[in-house]
């Protein structure tokens, strides 16, 4: 069997020992970032092609897990999707406080705006019994109870009641007490 020893001439048998350890020991170091690699790779790339190419570029020995630890994502997915799950609960907030936001423009808006100051794009429609703004999810308005997209019953004049007519030259009852 070939060693790396006889590779080099080494013919004293502690030292061929020595540098078989070495080369062992430089194996299994080898190994190990070859699977630290594709391990935090994962961890940190969503896209299974790259973490593939990042595991073979560490098959070139001590250099590919180099290159790979410059240019891999600084965090890591779990982190990624906690920060977004922190923002989104962030901004429902802010929301419960009154501060909402224009979903075209960004720009701060009040709850009961029907446009947007700003972009002028139509925010939510007024109610047809009261006037004041729908959430476009409601089936009724609440301040009012309209149907949300019925018209409005139209409000009837109160029917006064006719007396009867008198005829001419009839004279009106005596009052006879």
């Amino acid at each position: 069997m070939l060693s790396v020893a006889d590779v080099f001439g080494i013919h004293n048998s502690t030292i061929r020992l020595v540098v078989d350890l070495v080369v062992l020991f430089l194996a299994v170091i080898w190994l190990a970032l070859l699977y630290w690699t594709f391990a935090d790779a994962r961890r940190r790339i969503a896209d299974p092609l790259l973490v593939a190419c990042a595991t073979a570029a560490s098959l070139f020995p001590f250099v590919g897990t180099i290159v790979y630890m410059i240019v891999r994502p600084p965090e890591y997915l779990d982190d990624v999707h906690e920060r977004e799950l922190e923002i989104q609960a962030a901004e429902a907030r802010l929301a419960e406080y009154g501060m909402h936001v224009c979903p075209h423009c960004d720009h701060e808006i009040e709850k009961d705006f029907l446009r947007c100051p700003t972009c002028l794009r139509k925010l939510k429609d007024p109610c047809a019994g009261c006037g004041r703004p729908l959430d476009p999810s409601w089936k009724l308005c609440p301040y009012c109870e309209t149907e949300v997209g019925v018209e409005p019953p139209v409000a009837r004049r109160a029917r006064r009641h006719r007396e009867p007519e008198q005829t001419i030259g009839a004279h009106p009852p005596a009052d006879l007490g």
